[in-house]
């Protein structure tokens, strides 16, 4: 799961590191461990895009010292960069991060070919890192079965965050069957308990809810584990659809960006408050008691404020 980086309401907005301390913490104390979770630092959510190389290194070090080994750990790895991509690779290997995620550089629309060998370049920068390839084909190229089919050789690409575009081809099983057996299999394009099912196997979901609920996360694992399809799809359409939504309505007629929406659920469960740097703009006002009413709506149970 992704970890918001928090910051502090004075200029220019510096990292807050007592805060991601607390996110920390609250996540490890209410139900998530080494079984059932990865944290995932300076990733979208995570305001990597609005960040200097210098504070995702910073970002990247605190994070590891907070967890220090109680679960495992993911850097996001996203840039435009070659030579940066490989810094960050190694950086995650220096500072005891099992994975770095790794996204096809974004504004240029870069061919396959050029996406290989830059992956190629994380691998060998730190063959220790287990590198999760992550198809963000709404940013960038979009990952092709043929690509994979390339990279699989590569003994550290351990897993594939996996979203597709949605088309009667059924891209997201088409992948997910023909790799699972090879890569972990996270699925983020929210087909769970369907994407667990044999035979596409996947073993992993990105869910932004777990920032605020993280007990709600593990409950949906254990669900997954023991087949009970109807509640899971009661948790998906009675709690999850609603944050998304509203996710959507924000970027649709306000922002855009991400993680926005896990802060402020996160704020009203009595964590620090802070917003995402610019240019994604401030949403704690507009939004904020839209937001309480949903959380109270579908009780979660750590909320702070009911007014």
């Amino acid at each position: 799961m992704t970890v918001p980086t928090p910051f502090k309401d004075i200029n220019n907005l510096p990292l807050n590191f007592d805060a991601l301390k607390d996110y920390v913490e609250f996540l490890l104390g209410n139900g998530l461990d080494r079984e059932n979770c990865t944290l995932l630092f300076g990733g979208a959510a995570g305001d990597f895009s609005a960040m200097s190389f210098e504070e995702r290194t910073s970002l990247a070090i605190e994070g590891s010292k907070i967890v220090n080994g109680r679960v495992p750990i993911a850097l996001g790895g996203q840039t435009t960069n070659t030579q940066e991509l490989e810094k960050l690779a190694i950086i995650a290997k220096d500072y005891g991060y099992d994975f770095l995620q790794v996204s096809c550089p974004f504004y240029f629309q870069h061919t396959e070919e050029d996406f290989i060998e830059y992956i190629r370049a994380a691998s060998e920068a730190a063959s220790e890192v287990g590198i999760i390839l992550y198809n963000t084909f709404w940013t960038s190229t979009s990952v092709s079965n043929q690509l994979i089919e390339r990279i699989k050789d590569l003994q550290n690409i351990v897993g594939l965050k996996w979203a597709t575009p949605r088309t009667d081809a059924m891209e997201f099983e088409d992948v997910t069957s023909t790799y699972s057996g090879r890569f972990t299999i996270i699925d983020n394009n929210l087909f769970f308990p369907y994407s667990a099912m044999k035979p596409l196997n996947a073993t992993a979901f990105e869910v932004h809810m777990c920032n605020f609920w993280p007990e709600w996360g593990a409950k949906l694992i254990n669900e997954v584990k023991n087949k009970n399809f109807e509640e899971i799809a009661r948790m998906m359409v009675e709690e999850a659809m609603p944050f998304y939504k509203l996710w959507v309505e924000i970027e649709t007629n306000y922002t855009s960006g991400d993680g926005y929406l896990d802060k402020l659920c996160m704020e009203l469960t009595g964590l620090p408050s802070s917003r995402c740097r610019p240019p994604t703009r401030d949403v704690r006002e507009k939004y904020r008691q839209r937001t309480l009413d949903y959380m109270k709506k579908i009780k979660v149970p750590h909320l702070k404020f009911n007014e």
